[in-house]
């Protein structure tokens, strides 16, 4: 299993910023997949959720109306829209082979992560 992360940087607050994360080793599209990230000085967030069964999303309430999680199956890659950045969304993002369930057990791959910076 190997998730490779890709598209963060530094943007001014309410800009916009596409992440991707490439998947290999698994066929993503028949697993709950997750982006979560660990802001500095604090501990890992979840922050949204895609369904292996049925593509529903799910989302933290922080980034709800904000992010959108999407995938793209013939190119087994995962994505998080994120629009309207706040300094808060600071943090390295991950990209997780978990659900949210998962992710609370502490148990799951993730990629390396790429960073966001928002600055104000």
């Amino acid at each position: 299993v190997r998730l490779v992360e890709s598209g963060g940087g530094l943007v001014q607050s309410g800009g916009s910023l596409r992440l991707s994360c490439e998947a290999s080793g698994f066929t993503l599209g028949s697993y709950d997949m997750s982006w979560i990230r660990l802001p500095p000085g604090k501990g890992l967030e979840w922050v949204s959720e895609i369904n292996g069964r049925d593509d529903s999303a799910r989302y933290a309430d922080s980034v709800q109306g904000r992010f959108t999680i999407s995938r793209d199956i013939a190119r087994n890659t995962l994505y998080l829209q994120m629009n309207s950045l706040e300094p808060e969304d600071t943090a390295r993002y991950y990209c997780a082979r978990a659900s949210q369930t998962t992710f609370n057990s502490g148990v799951y791959y993730r990629g390396q992560g790429t960073q966001v910076t928002v600055s104000a």
